[in-house]
């Protein structure tokens, strides 16, 4: 329902504001710009989906592999013991659990063509446990959050977009960004397990968010132990190779259990296929929506409207000149890196704006695509409190981020 009334938002802000603009400037061009941009989006969607149809099936076909010969019940029984106490109502040893803790270590290594097919794998088996199919349960909620929080140990991909714009030292939004990526973590489940009311002091829980900060820790020290350079190449090298690992431990279980791989591989890919048909629709109404909202000047009216406002109350007014790439984040992760990208571009990638807007963008991950995308392949309606916990997930990042860049370069 809320995602329905966001939608519905967009088309209408556009409309008022295309309605405005003819009034006050005579711009008649300006509902041609945006039904190009709504064409340009739809075809975008359909592409996007197009593309991810061969990751899905290549992803859930080596899944159905693990899944046939027992890894992912291996995976599951491994992660149980936190995962039992943030997904309560997933049965122990679910094969839902060992997908969820794939596509959050996936995501994490930043392995995001792996993330995707691994998370859309959970929810059609979280949805297997759902009694009200139309309805999003705590354990889907709980994981969009998780996602849309956006951990990762290492932002590979922003550190080499920095370079390519001439950045000195590519890694020195590192340590702010894992601050900042962190936080969003933290405040997104902490938020979701107050709804659920599950047990925050649990000691196993303890436990396990005290580790992900000490392996930051850890991942901090060795970034600033070594160049950037090789920080790159190893942390891409590792990524891959325990990818590939895990790939060939499927093949194995598969093999010991004697199951044909082959014919694993090729029923799980069918339903990468059939999956990624099923999000079209979801992934092109979203972009759409966010395209007309973009394109009718929305997103610059409301930066202007706040820098204008931290002017007048006399704050500092930096952060402003980056704050497009976090309004757009949510909203489209490749429109953030494009914001992202311009600002580096016109205040240099040394510049407070252009760290910022790189801290911006690995800090959260691109809540509404997440949720069309996850929601969609399983026909969810009813979101319930999935949006405002990504969003204040993303706040926090924001927030964070903003804190943090001002405290390392301000």
């Amino acid at each position: 329902m809320v995602l329905n009334y966001i939608w519905i938002a967009f088309f209408l802000i556009a409309f008022v504001i295309g309605i405005c603009k003819i009034v006050l400037t005579g711009d008649l061009g300006i509902f041609t710009e945006m039904m190009n941009a709504a064409f340009a989006a739809s075809k975008n969607g359909f592409e996007i989906s197009l593309g991810l149809t061969g990751v899905l099936s290549l992803w859930l076909g080596f899944m159905k592999i693990g899944e046939k010969g027992g890894a992912v019940n291996f995976l599951a029984r491994a992660g149980s013991p936190v995962f039992s106490r943030l997904f309560p109502e997933i049965p122990k040893g679910h094969p839902a659990i060992g997908s969820i803790f794939m596509n959050i270590a996936a995501n994490m290594l930043n392995l995001d063509n792996a993330a995707t097919p691994l998370g859309l794998k959970a929810m059609k088996e979280m949805q297997e446990l759902n009694t009200k199919q139309d309805t999003a349960t705590n354990p889907m909620i709980m994981f969009i959050v998780l996602n849309a929080s956006g951990l990762t140990l290492i932002p590979v991909t922003i550190m080499v977009y920095r370079a390519q714009m001439g950045a000195a030292n590519p890694a020195d939004i590192f340590v702010p960004l894992m601050i900042a990526t962190t936080v969003a973590t933290l405040v997104g489940v902490f938020y979701v397990c107050i709804k659920q009311k599950i047990n925050l002091l649990d000691n196993v829980l303890l436990g396990f968010f005290g580790g992900i900060i000490a392996l930051i820790g850890l991942v901090i020290w060795a970034v600033k132990s070594f160049p950037q350079e090789q920080v790159a190449i190893y942390s891409s090298l590792i990524a891959n190779c325990l990818l590939f690992s895990i790939i060939i431990a499927f093949i194995i279980a598969g093999i010991r259990k004697k199951v044909n791989v082959y014919e694993a591989f090729i029923e799980g890919a069918k339903d990468g296929f059939k999956t990624a048909v099923m999000i079209i629709p979801y992934l092109i109404a979203m972009l759409v929506g966010i395209a007309l909202f973009r394109a009718s000047g929305a997103m610059t009216f409301i930066t202007d409207g706040l820098a204008s406002l931290v002017s007048t109350c006399g704050l500092p007014g930096d952060w402003v000149d980056a704050f497009p790439t976090a309004i757009m984040k949510p909203l489209s992760g490749s429109g953030a890196r494009g914001m992202m990208l311009d600002a580096m571009q016109t205040y240099g990638a040394d510049s407070f704006t252009g760290r910022l807007a790189s801290v911006f963008q690995g800090s959260t991950d691109t809540t509404f695509y997440l949720i069309a995308v996850y929601y969609g392949a399983v026909n969810i309606k009813n979101t319930r409190y999935t949006i405002a916990g990504s969003l204040l997930a993303d706040l926090a990042g924001v927030l964070s981020a903003i804190f943090v860049c001002y405290l390392f370069f301000g």
